[in-house]
């Protein structure tokens, strides 16, 4: 009954959270100035009279040659207002307005599209770097103060400290460019479990998954040291358990209680994907187009990836918590 109403209360504070970073957002971009960018063939005009029929501007005002010269913007209010109505009612989340490759197609359709790239490349590199982290972890508490921990907290110190971003710029130097064995770039098409399409994921994937195997291996190496030089670890032994079996009934299943939770959050949050990433790699995928929504000021765009990220990191969040409780049943969530 405790879980029932924490998990009730914390749905809740989520939608109050969704409802105001969205407000927020809407109320910025809305601030900007208009930046149209028309596709080949289409003129000004023709982009402001189709955003007046969207209600973004209103009252546009012709010369003589039929050229608009000027409009008036509708109050933000009056905007949002409309917008709620089109989502909640209708379910429009609108369609492209000022990205040229996709003006007039409907923004849930694009979305759709784009999405199976950002998927594919955080799962495998979940999966590649989830067992890696946690094996260098394991190995660095089991060996502490030794050489073996040594080398692997250099390695994760540096891998930490050092951007992603650094990690993508020598992967695509030295594997794709000198060594030549990955392309630069994604290879094009929607066959993406072909090994070629696969091969040329993986540099994309390598530069997301090397700071996942620093972080589980520091997380795993701070628990699983903390949980060995436990009382209840020494009261194993007393009984007759080998410093194996001890581990691995006992230490490695308490340490696991903290990390456990965040390896599930990590795979919840693999449809955030990385956004500066997949625009080096030149993934299709959901955060290339999010930035260049943001650069476009596509309205409609902006908003539905917008409200995208921020529900995909909200419910992270809430099921990392909940998980505490299912994991250890000592841990009662909403209980006093």
């Amino acid at each position: 009954m405790y879980m029932f109403k924490y998990i009730l209360k914390r749905i809740g504070l989520m939608l109050m959270c969704f409802a105001v970073i969205m407000l927020v957002c809407f109320v910025l971009i809305k601030l900007l100035p208009i930046n149209i960018q028309g596709a080949p063939g289409s003129t000004k005009d023709q982009l402001l009279y189709e955003m007046e029929s969207r209600h973004y501007i209103t009252n546009l005002q012709y010369n003589a040659d039929g050229h608009i010269v000027g409009y008036d913007k509708v109050p933000i209010m009056e905007q949002l207002w409309s917008y709620v109505v089109r989502v909640f009612k209708y379910g429009d989340f609108g369609v492209g307005m000022t990205m040229p490759a996709y003006r007039n197609r409907p923004v849930l359709e694009a979305f759709m599209t784009r999405l199976p790239p950002t998927i594919l490349i955080n799962i495998y590199s979940t999966i590649i770097g989830v067992p890696i982290g946690l094996g260098l972890g394991i190995l660095a508490a089991l060996k502490k103060n030794k050489w073996q921990d040594h080398v692997i907290s250099t390695g994760v110190v540096v891998l930490i400290s050092v951007p992603s971003i650094v990690y993508a710029l020598v992967i695509m130097y030295v594997f794709c460019f000198k060594l030549g064995w990955f392309p630069l770039r994604m290879e094009p098409g929607y066959d993406y479990f072909s090994w070629k399409m696969f091969k040329s994921m993986l540099p994309a994937v390598f530069s997301l998954c090397l700071g996942s195997i620093a972080g589980y291996a520091r997380f795993t190496r701070a628990e699983l040291t903390e949980v060995l030089t436990s009382e209840f670890m020494l009261l194993a032994r007393t009984k007759g358990l080998t410093r194996g079996q001890a581990t691995l009934r006992h230490a490695l299943r308490n340490a696991m209680v903290p990390i456990f939770p965040s390896i599930l959050s990590e795979f919840i949050a693999v449809l955030s994907g990385s956004l500066i990433i997949e625009q080096m790699f030149s993934i299709p995928g959901v955060g290339a187009l999010y930035l260049t929504s943001i650069n476009a000021q596509d309205y409609d765009f902006f908003m539905f990836l917008s409200g995208f990220y921020c529900l995909v990191g909200l419910a992270a969040g809430i099921i990392t918590d909940i998980s505490y409780g299912i994991i250890d049943p000592r841990i009662r969530m909403g209980a006093r």
